[in-house]
């Protein structure tokens, strides 16, 4: 694992591969992203990149920055980095806190915008397509949503999306938590109400309906079939996973489980998915060659529900299985020396 560190304005960027010839992953903005939760990120990207069967290193961009500032920030970071993307060395993209928009400045002005800059409906389609994966994709290995409980962790532009696409396949959204707290309704939230008052108020919202509780991390407790989480690296911890009260674990987020969490999940019976498959979606849109946005999503649901069917048959579960798959596929470009030293684990 390699970090820049950055001039020009905080940040870094962690490649995985430091010899690679191609570095690829996201750039999250925020005020207090860390360099460990940048590595954790690109390790993931390196396995989401390998069960693609792609043969790209993992990178993660990180700019600390308040938001009243990013536009400024945003921009000097792209100028910094312009000749790493130039030369391959780090593609980078929208993540948290970040849009297609922020990346303007490396992007030749007379190229064409690329379908995942676009949006449907008034959603960013790289927003769209995340969700549309995790839900697709559990349901490959969960088998009919129709009549299941989920919960949300998180209900931004990706868990609302989410939220919509369970609803669409008959489940039931009982609970969905902000930085705000929690909601929480046994029989079923109306999710395009929250929608709306989201538009209004934002991750608030939460705060003006009958069932809010304070406390985001009451969601793990709430009973469902299945929980989202769609937050920062490491929320499923070992206190977490010890409280939880779902059957299945479907993450929009990268590296949610801790390597202590996961080993209570597998004493607990609780059946847990690969992130880094999951949420490929937004991946799959920028490689598969697609130029429309129902061109993008049909594909992506497609690429998903088929590596999580193959990755649910290994007698350890489908996490193991991914992991596995993953590194098979890189053993057929890496040296043995030049293996990741472990899954995406926080």
């Amino acid at each position: 694992m390699q970090i820049v560190r950055l001039q020009n304005v905080e940040g870094f960027i962690a490649l995985d591969f430091g010899d690679a010839r191609v570095s690829a992953g996201g750039t999250r903005y925020a005020p207090d992203v860390s360099e460990r939760e940048a590595q954790l990120l690109a390790r993931a990207m390196t396995y989401k990149f390998a069960v693609l069967g792609r043969r790209t290193g993992g990178a993660k961009g990180a700019v600390r920055g308040s938001f009243d500032e990013k536009t400024d920030v945003m921009r000097r970071y792209c100028d910094e980095i312009l000749p790493m993307t130039r030369s391959g060395r780090f593609l980078t993209g929208a993540d948290l806190g970040t849009s297609y928009d922020d990346f303007a400045p490396l992007r030749n002005p007379d190229e064409p915008r690329h379908v995942m800059g676009t949006s449907v409906n008034g959603t960013p389609l790289e927003d769209l397509v995340t969700g549309l994966g995790v839900i697709a994709g559990a349901e490959a290995a969960i088998g009919p949503l129709d009549g299941l409980t989920v919960a949300v962790e998180g209900f931004g532009k990706v868990g609302g999306g989410v939220a919509r696409e369970a609803v669409r396949r008959g489940a039931k959204v009982v609970a969905v938590s902000t930085i705000d707290g929690v909601v929480h309704d046994q029989n079923g939230l109306d999710v395009e109400l929250m929608l709306t008052l989201r538009q209004a108020s934002g991750d608030a919202f939460v705060r003006d309906m009958k069932s809010h509780r304070p406390e985001p991390k009451d969601l793990f407790e709430v009973p469902c079939d299945v929980v989202v989480p769609g937050a920062r690296t490491g929320v499923i911890t070992r206190a977490i996973a010890e409280r939880l009260k779902a059957r299945w674990l479907a993450p929009a987020a990268n590296v949610p489980y801790t390597t202590d969490g996961v080993g209570v999940l597998k004493q607990r019976g609780i059946r847990y998915l690969p992130d880094f498959v999951l949420n490929a979606g937004a991946v799959v849109g920028f490689v598969c060659g697609e130029t429309t946005a129902a061109g993008v999503l049909k594909e992506a649901e497609r690429t998903v529900s088929q590596l999580i069917s193959e990755a649910a048959v290994d007698p350890s579960g489908p996490y193991d299985g991914a992991c596995r798959m993953a590194e098979r596929f890189l053993a057929t470009w890496r040296e043995p020396d030049g293996m990741p030293d472990g899954p995406p684990l926080a």
